[in-house]
């Protein structure tokens, strides 16, 4: 029988809802940061950085979706997050140990982000592509480092002296950030503002995972990775088909068809008996390999159709901003399915 969790998917969860609760946190650090400073220069920097580290929850959220698992932070962090947010509310540090403490947290929030790239790597290739954006996230957050060293400077400089840190420092602070970006270019050029996602984006984004899915099903002969593989396809395609249904179908119906529309619906239902079928079979039985074929072809024949007239009449019939409306929402009924299922 296949097993539907995996130890290493299910520890990389964790840290991914623990690199959320710090984004939290540090969202939260800057936001009191920027009221309580008096210096533009640095109110300004802050800005920009609440800006990025907004948009970048946003990347992680919905990393953590396409993933597929939804989980809670350890114990640690949730009382790590707890502690800190009692420090940065009080009154007993100056700014300078303050944003000395809220650095450090950018720099346990890079670490974080490098080791899920690297744990992806080793996990399996749809993991890899599911948290490919992440990288987006952990360059930035490299640069804030760098700012942060330059805020660093001008406040404690202050506060030990009264007088003004050396004026050339921003410019140190800008040339560290331009052979940081000549190091890994390449990262910060990719999009990486979630919040324009078209509804076609994402569920592209979840049939190109499906399809790596069944590719590592089918080069591998090793049972406890075909179970590994097969259990997130399982849940991948059992969420989908399911936000599919509850969001998008009753949207397109109108101007799609009832006719096309119901093909559909019925072509997931029969997809999610075989994939129900499959649960109770050996990875190695040829029953179980027939039917990823049929699977295979399956999905094949329905992403082929969403992403040629259903997409086509999407793209007809709703505005830009309603196709990113209807990706908030297919997202969100994703999130809410996999926190059912984790339940």
């Amino acid at each position: 029988m296949v097993s539907l969790t995996d130890e290493k998917r299910a520890a990389l969860a964790e840290k991914l809802a623990g690199m959320k609760a710090i984004q939290d946190l540090i969202i939260s650090n800057e936001q009191e940061f920027i009221n309580q400073c008096d210096d533009t220069e640095i109110r300004d920097r802050l800005q920009k950085m609440l800006s990025d580290d907004q948009k970048n929850l946003g990347i992680i959220e919905t990393a953590i979706t396409q993933y597929g698992i939804q989980s809670e932070p350890k114990d640690k962090v949730q009382q790590m997050v707890q502690k800190a947010e009692e420090m940065m509310s009080g009154s007993d540090l100056t700014m300078y140990e303050k944003m000395a403490q809220h650095e450090l947290l950018k720099h346990g929030q890079v670490m974080s982000g490098l080791i899920v790239h690297k744990a992806a790597q080793i996990v399996g290739a749809d993991v890899q592509a599911a948290l490919a954006p992440i990288n987006t996230v952990n360059f930035e957050n490299r640069a804030h480092q760098e700012q942060l060293k330059g805020v660093l400077e001008v406040l404690g400089t202050r506060e030990l002296t009264g007088e003004e840190a050396d004026q050339g420092l921003w410019s140190r602070v800008q040339d560290a950030i331009s052979a940081l970006t000549g190091v890994v270019g390449s990262v910060a050029t990719q999009n990486s503002d979630q919040s324009d996602l078209k509804i076609q984006d994402i569920i592209r984004m979840d049939h190109q995972k499906v399809n790596v899915l069944i590719g590592e099903i089918e080069q591998s002969n090793d049972n406890q990775k075909i179970q590994e593989y097969f259990g997130q396809l399982y849940q991948d395609l059992l969420v989908h088909s399911v936000a599919e249904e509850q969001v998008v179908y009753p949207t397109v119906r109108p101007f799609y068809g009832d006719e096309d529309t119901q093909e559909l619906y019925d072509e997931q239902a029969q997809l999610r008996e075989i994939l129900d079928q499959m649960k109770s079979l050996e990875p190695d039985s040829q029953e179980f390999k027939d039917m990823l074929q049929q699977v295979k072809e399956m999905v094949g024949d329905h992403t082929r159709q969403e992403e040629s007239t259903m997409f086509s009449a999407i793209k007809s019939n709703c505005s830009s901003q309603q196709q990113q409306q209807m990706a908030t929402e297919f997202k969100e009924a994703k999130k809410q399915l996999q926190l059912e299922m984790a339940g």
